[in-house]
């Protein structure tokens, strides 16, 4: 079944697949990044600080958004990982035509539900009246057209489920270059204003989405179904709902605690909310590798449980640990050092920069200290993913929203932007610890039953 640019993670060196794979994917995050910087930079700089605050103050929802839509695909591919790991060609094609189908329901669902509830939840998240108008044009279309994340994510985790991650690299960097084009066409060029960055959004993803399907066609026809395997078989179904549901929901609920986050930032006025947003995007740049070596040990994970090499599971959880540990320290250092030069993308020339860099400094400074148990937080969830367990991921989601809501509440009681952003790393904390306790438990009943499950064999 090896093809192309696939990788099978159950042979060799693990800390070479791992590495391997996790690049192309670190890559195409920073290169995500690198837009929301660019496009948030493209807003700031043509369309003034309100604006930029208009964005930022939807931050959440959009995340919340397009982290349920990516929830969803990112779930339906675990079988799809898990029957090439086990060698089975027809499990993966089923896979692939099932996974289309839900993903097929689940964008007219996101698409239509989002549009409608979206000004009532602008309003419960206290977004400044002044900047409420140009919130719901960007968001409002950012909904309507999430039909395009659900598939472009579908096609770019399928390709990674059989371990190719360089080609979903490929079409990122494209849809990026495409996006930034389409930003200042559509903002500086058309005069949309910030609808204009929403609908740059909403184009490129769908290019590059129906750009993967053709390469899917074209070049990895092991993903492609055969006529009668578009009959989905209920098993199939069943079990990536029980992948993605949860996995969607986990996006759903941390984005709901960011959601709160932002509400008691929000209570601090338009300034704030645009320094919170500029040193966000810095702070996501720095820390694109956490969730890059999450997505690695969702596919290592899952092909190595189809092929039954739990040792390998747990080796690569130990090696994924120490690379992550090396690279937290780095951002902890790198960081505060380079915001100050790193938020003045986002303002035109001449803005006064030091009493936005007050907000952003106070948020910075207390982060930093806590990305450790956040790189644990994307290797235990996604390492639990991988293994079939994804209520369980799905509930480190709900430590993190407990964690959240209760130090929002305070900030938002007290007055204190300072609780209001250790919201952030209470929730890394509490939900770090949880992963590494229950990774724990769950190898420990993986080998158990590994163990039986060679004895009964030695036994027939």
């Amino acid at each position: 079944m090896m093809l192309g640019m696939q990788q099978d993670m159950t042979k060799g060196p693990v800390t070479g697949h791992l590495i391997r794979f996790t690049i192309p994917v670190y890559l195409g995050n920073l290169f995500q990044q690198f837009y929301n910087m660019t496009d948030t930079a493209i807003v700031g700089h043509a369309l003034g600080s309100d604006a930029l605050a208009a964005v930022g103050a939807t931050g959440t929802i959009v995340f919340l958004l397009n982290g349920f839509a990516m929830g969803l695909s990112s779930g339906f591919a675990i079988l799809t990982s898990q029957r090439y790991g086990a060698g089975d060609a027809e499990g993966v094609r089923r896979s692939v035509a099932s996974g289309i189908l839900l993903s097929l329901i689940a964008s007219i669902v996101l698409s239509v539900g989002g549009t409608l509830l979206m000004k009532p939840v602008l309003s419960w998240m206290h977004t400044p009246l002044d900047i409420m108008d140009l919130s719901y044009s960007y968001v409002s279309v950012i909904s309507a057209g999430l039909w395009t994340t659900v598939f472009y994510n579908l096609f770019s985790s399928l390709l990674r489920a059989v371990g190719n991650s360089k080609v979903p690299l490929y079409f990122l960097v494209g849809g990026t270059v495409l996006n930034i084009i389409l930003d200042l066409f559509a903002i500086i060029g058309l005069h949309m204003g910030v609808a204009g960055a929403a609908w740059a959004t909403i184009v490129s993803q769908a290019v590059t989405a129906f750009l993967a399907l053709l390469y899917l066609i074209k070049k990895v026809p092991s993903l492609v179904p055969r006529r009668t395997e578009w009959r989905v078989k209920k098993e199939h179904a069943a079990f990536q709902m029980q992948m993605g549901l949860p996995m969607a929901l986990q996006f759903g609920i941390t984005a709901s605690g960011t959601m709160i986050m932002q509400s008691a930032i929000n209570l601090f006025g338009s300034t704030a909310v645009a320094s919170y947003t500029a040193a966000n995007r810095v702070q996501n740049m720095f820390t694109q590798a956490m969730p890059a070596i999450g997505t690695t040990m969702a596919t290592f994970c899952g092909q190595n449980w189809g092929a039954r090499t739990l040792k390998r599971i747990k080796e690569g959880f130990i090696r994924s640990t120490e690379l992550m540990l090396v690279y937290s320290v780095l951002g902890m250092i790198l960081l505060p050092l380079l915001l100050p030069w790193m938020m003045q993308v986002f303002f035109s020339k001449g803005t006064d920069m030091e009493p936005l860099l007050v907000w952003a400094r106070t948020y910075i400074k207390i982060s930093v200290l806590f990305f450790i148990p956040l790189s644990l937080i994307f290797i235990c969830r996604n390492s639990l993913q991988g293994c079939g367990y994804a209520k369980l991921a799905m509930c480190s989601g709900v430590v993190e929203l407990v964690a959240r809501w209760i130090v929002a509440v305070l900030a938002m009681q007290k007055h204190s932007y300072l609780l209001a952003v250790a919201c952030d790393p209470a929730a890394w904390l509490t939900a770090g610890v949880y992963g590494v306790i229950v990774c724990r438990i769950v190898f420990h009943k993986l080998e158990h039953s590994y163990l039986y499950e060679h004895s009964e064999k030695e036994e027939a």
